[in-house]
C-alpha cells in the first residue's frame, strides 16, 4: 500500500468516527454539512502529488481587510499610520509626549470619540482648532497639540484672573479652553483648567520664584537628547528676546516680514495660515527624520503647505505678531530634542 492509498484509508476513517460520535439527534442537515466538509478535503487531498509529507487540513483564515491604499492618512503619534478609509480605532496618544499630531476626521467621528483616542480633552481640541460649535465633519484636518496645565476646583473668592495669576496662566486661554466669557461668575466646585499652567511649589501661597519654567519642565529640558549641528538658526540675524518657555521654546526677534527658515529638512505636518490655533496665531509645524518637530509660531505668512518637503534653510514663512503675541517675533520650539538657541 502506497502513501497515497494510506492518506485515503486515513481520511475515511476520521469521516467514520465522527459519524459515529455525532449525537443521533443532531439533523440531517447537520450531518450533511460533515458528510460534504470532508468530501472536499478528501477530494482536495487526492489531487494534490504524491508526497512523502501528508496534506494537512487547515482552517480556513480571514481575508487580509487592512486597506491596501488610497484615501488620506491620518498620523496618530507620528508613529502609527492609520488610512481614513480604515474602521479600526487608532492607537492611544501617549500621554507624556510632547509631539504635535495630526488627525483626518472620518465617518462616525466626535470631539469625545477623537479626544478619547489620543487621551486629551475635548477642549483641547476646539482649544488649537479653532472650532465652534463643537461639530467636526469627515475630512477636517486636526491638529492635536499635547496641551498639559493644571486642573482647578473653585473655591469661594475665586475669579478666571486670580485663579490664572496664582497658576501663572493667561485668562485669554483660559477663557477659550474652558469656553467662558472673560467675566464669567464661576460657581463652588466648578472645575477649570489652566493650559501650560504651573503648580506651585511648597504652599499654595508660595509662588515660584521663575513661574515661567517649571523644575518639571527644566528637568525634562535637561533630559532631552542634543543633536549639535543638526538645527540652524531659522531666524538670519536678529536677537533672541526670551529664552526657555513654553514647549522648549524660545523666542527670536527681527524685522517684521523677515523670512523663517526650515532648521532642518524634513515634512510640513501642519500650515496654519489664519486663526488664533490655541496662541500659535498662523504657524508651521516640521517633521525630521531624527524623530523630532520644529515650530514655528506668530507668523505673518505661510509660505509652505501640509506634506510638502523641505530643506535646511528654505523659506517656510514670515516672521509676524499672530495669535498670542505683544510684538513681532518668531516662537521657535524644538519638540523632542534640546532647543540649540
Amino acid at each position: 500500500m502506497n502513501t497515497e492509498d494510506i492518506s485515503k484509508l486515513i481520511a475515511k476513517a476520521v469521516f467514520v468516527l465522527l459519524l459515529i460520535t455525532i449525537p443521533f439527534v443532531a439533523s440531517a442537515s447537520v450531518r450533511s454539512f460533515v458528510f460534504s466538509l470532508f468530501k472536499d478535503a478528501s477530494a482536495e487531498m487526492e489531487s494534490v502529488p504524491n508526497s512523502q509529507n501528508m496534506a494537512l487540513l487547515q482552517a480556513a483564515t480571514a481575508p487580509h481587510t487592512q486597506p491596501s491604499g488610497g484615501g488620506d492618512i491620518a498620523i496618530v503619534d507620528d508613529s502609527s499610520l492609520l488610512a481614513e478609509t480604515s474602521g479600526v480605532a487608532a492607537s492611544t496618544k501617549d500621554s507624556t509626549s510632547d509631539q504635535i499630531t495630526t488627525y483626518i476626521v472620518r465617518k462616525g467621528d466626535t470631539l469625545s470619540s477623537i479626544a478619547k483616542m489620543f487621551n486629551v480633552t475635548t477642549n483641547t481640541i476646539v482649544w488649537s482648532n479653532d472650532i465652534t460649535g463643537n461639530k467636526v465633519s469627515p475630512g477636517d484636518r486636526l491638529v492635536i497639540l499635547p496641551v498639559s496645565g493644571v486642573r482647578h476646583v473653585v473655591k469661594k473668592g475665586d475669579t478666571l484672573q486670580s485663579i490664572a495669576k496664582k497658576y501663572s496662566g493667561d485668562v485669554d486661554e483660559i477663557t477659550r479652553f474652558n469656553d467662558l466669557s472673560e467675566n464669567a461668575k464661576l460657581a463652588l466646585g466648578d472645575v477649570v483648567i489652566i493650559p501650560d499652567g504651573e503648580m506651585l511649589s511648597g504652599h499654595d501661597t508660595a509662588p515660584q520664584k521663575n513661574p515661567g519654567t517649571s523644575v518639571k519642565k527644566v528637568q525634562q529640558y535637561l533630559s532631552a537628547p542634543s543633536y549639535n549641528g543638526y538645527y540652524i538658526r531659522p531666524v538670519v540675524g536678529g536677537i533672541k528676546s526670551q529664552g526657555i518657555h513654553g514647549h522648549n521654546g524660545v523666542d527670536l526677534v527681527s524685522n517684521f516680514g523677515a523670512n523663517i527658515l526650515a532648521a532642518a529638512d524634513g515634512e510640513v505636518i501642519v500650515a496654519k495660515s489664519s486663526g488664533y490655533n490655541g496662541g500659535y496665531g498662523s504657524y508651521v509645524v516640521i517633521k525630521h527624520d531624527n524623530g523630532t518637530q520644529t515650530l514655528y509660531g506668530h507668523l505673518s505668512g505661510v509660505q509652505v503647505s501640509v506634506g510638502q518637503q523641505v530643506s535646511q534653510g528654505e523659506v517656510v514663512g514670515n516672521m509676524g505678531s499672530t495669535g498670542k503675541s505683544t510684538g513681532t517675533h518668531l516662537h521657535f520650539e524644538v519638540r523632542g530634542a534640546r532647543n540649540p538657541f
